[in-house]
């Protein structure tokens, strides 16, 4: 897995770096948020654990303008801010996972593993429901001549939607799909993403929503006015 580390502690950096290369990461280090950018901006990565106090640009920058410029690689987010307020921007702003300080290797080993497992099956690229079209490969959700980019969490959600064909998908169902391991995922994780996907159908003009059903999960409903 290539991933790019960013995080202006040096001693942190090495340490953290050095347990990522044993577990078979290729990793670039970068220390401050211009620098992020520049990896990000020159390679691709598989994942980014990325800080958010740092000097220059802090975290949620660097992050606010890789997904402006499309970039949807998954991003895990560290910081020693553990107020709901500030995972609720770094969510908003598209980050896949947020882990606060002090934090274990081995949780942070596992939620990269988490990452790995969640991306999608590219063995048919397009999904279609209703007017939506779902382009898996770019990570691109089209209506008509429209489109959004969608982020990690956001595509796992949609694809389960989509394939469902207007059936009910559990909020369970969902939780194991795009989180993976139960713990890491709570009812109001779901309804954030799924009002990230709302927004973002809505900003393509799409008339596919996304309907709500207490107690049993969520569908799909297209009308024609």
């Amino acid at each position: 897995m290539k991933t790019l580390l960013v995080e202006d502690t040096v001693q942190l950096s090495k340490a953290l770096s050095t347990v990522l290369r044993r577990n078979g990461h290729v990793v670039d280090c970068a220390f401050d948020g211009e620098e992020a950018l520049e990896f990000i901006r020159q390679y691709d990565y598989d994942v980014i654990i990325l800080d958010v106090m740092m000097p220059k640009k802090d975290g949620f920058e660097v992050l606010s303008i890789m997904r402006g410029e499309g970039n949807a690689t998954p991003v895990i987010m560290l910081t020693a801010r553990s107020s709901v307020d500030d995972k609720i921007q770094g969510l908003d702003l598209g980050a896949d996972d947020y882990l606060a300080k002090p934090f274990s290797t081995e949780e942070l080993l596992a939620r990269l593993r988490a990452l790995a497992r969640r991306k999608p099956n590219l063995e048919d690229d397009t999904l279609t429901y209703g007017d939506l079209h779902l382009d898996r490969s770019s990570c691109k959700l089209y209506c008509g001549e429209r489109s959004t980019t969608l982020m990690n969490k956001e595509m796992s959600i949609l694809v389960l939607l989509m394939e469902s064909q207007g059936n009910i998908v559990s909020q369970d169902t969902i939780s194991k799909s795009a989180w993976d391991v139960d713990a890491y995922s709570t009812s109001e994780n779901v309804w954030v993403f799924i009002s990230y996907l709302r927004k973002k159908m809505e900003s393509i003009g799409s008339k596919t929503s996304i309907k709500s059903v207490r107690y049993r999960g969520y569908y799909l409903e297209c009308t024609d006015d």
